[in-house]
């Protein structure tokens, strides 16, 4: 199915300000939050497509590319929670509890839920950014690449627990191993009972009696990893790609972060890059512009020949259809075009002026051209190649 319009999914206009896009997601996730609709796979599907506009619309950097290029410049690339089914209600509490103002998320009030994970066992490691450089043939077949990422992994003396043996865990007396306690806020409705990460274990639900002598109690270790990256054809320079759970390694077998790719994008020596299309620049000298001629130019398949006609203007442009760039996650390829640029000679000897001395007075050379006089190019067609 396809995704509506985040500017249609807020109900704002596409010259709304930070604030108006604000408090048209609040409106939108206080109307469908899935503990005011318990059970209603409708109003979940809702709250996430909120949480997702809210997330491109929120960021100028994303709200920019989202105004340009449409999904297309998120879809698979990890931009926005990797589609509809990528983003978890965690994440979206995680991400956007601020934006319910310093109380936080205002659901932890009204529905006595946790903020912060308490649920969940250790702390969430944090995210990695890489970058990597891409040339045109790779950008325009797709590649996979395989790279070794420096990162905190799990201790592999202790699994990822901080203690140092078995015996050294032990339930956290606090939390009585929930790894939350309720507390009583105050709200503008009046007191209410909330869950919180519980201070003690910080929402491990485990104490930990003597800590692992590897990891000194962290549960992480610098290590290395090594991994594969699937970049799908099309990608521009600037986009991002997402590998969840591959950042970091969580605190005391937390999740991990995951692995944010910025893509990078290596100059052509030949092509140059226009959206989905890609330019050449054609030099040709005076003769075959006005003879006409065949000539090699690149592609980003391989050189092709093309026919210039008799009569081509410096600045005429020629396209070849299908030879651009494919659009990223969809249907459709760009073209290449190959702009044509009359050489002029900047050095001439007494002959070659002599020469064009003659040219200069031919009619043929009048800016409303009469018949050519082919034997006089003929003439002039070597010495200008």
């Amino acid at each position: 199915m396809a995704k509506r319009d985040f500017y249609e999914v807020l109900g704002v206009g596409k010259d709304a300000g930070e604030s108006e896009i604000k408090k048209a997601y609040r409106k939108l996730a206080v109307q469908y939050h899935p503990d005011k609709n318990p059970g209603d796979k409708a109003a979940e599907e809702k709250f996430k497509e909120a949480a997702e506009a809210y997330e491109v619309l929120s960021n100028p950097d994303k709200k920019a590319k989202y105004d340009r290029y449409g999904h297309a410049a998120f879809d698979g690339s990890g931009g926005y929670g990797g589609g509809r089914g990528g983003m978890t209600m965690d994440d979206i509490f995680e991400q956007f509890g601020d934006v319910f103002g310093e109380g936080g998320n205002p659901f932890d009030a009204f529905f006595g839920r946790s903020s912060g994970g308490a649920t969940s066992k250790g702390q969430k490691g944090t995210n990695l950014r890489i970058k990597v450089a891409l040339t045109l043939e790779e950008i325009a077949a797709g590649v996979t690449k395989k790279i070794k990422v420096k990162k905190q992994v799990a201790c592999d003396a202790c699994s990822g627990s901080g203690a140092k043996d078995a015996g050294s865990v032990k339930t956290c007396t606090t939390c009585r191993g929930s790894g939350y306690v309720r507390q009583i806020k105050n709200t503008f409705l009046g007191q209410m009972q909330t869950t919180v990460t519980c201070p003690s274990c910080n929402g491990s639900g485990q104490m930990v009696t003597a800590n692992c002598q590897k990891c000194k109690g962290d549960g992480r270790v610098y290590g290395e990893e090594a991994l594969e990256i699937e970049i799908p054809a099309g990608v521009q320079e600037g986009m991002q790609l997402s590998m969840r759970g591959k950042g970091n390694a969580g605190l005391k077998g937390g999740p991990n972060g995951d692995l944010l790719i910025s893509i990078e994008e290596i100059p052509h020596e030949e092509l140059e890059r226009d959206g989905m299309n890609l330019v050449y620049e054609l030099y040709l000298n005076f003769a075959d512009a006005a003879l006409g001629t065949s000539v090699e130019v690149p592609t980003i398949e391989g050189r092709v020949k093309i026919k210039i006609p008799p009569g081509t203007q410096s600045g005429k442009l020629f396209r070849l259809k299908g030879k651009g760039l494919p659009a990223v996650q969809s249907y459709g390829r760009g073209d290449q075009l190959i702009q044509v640029n009359v050489w002029t000679p900047k050095k001439l000897t007494q002959d070659d002026k002599e020469l064009l001395e003659r040219m200069r007075d031919n009619p043929s050379f009048n800016p409303q051209p009469t018949k050519s006089d082919r034997g006089f190019f003929d003439k002039m067609k070597d010495f200008f190649k």
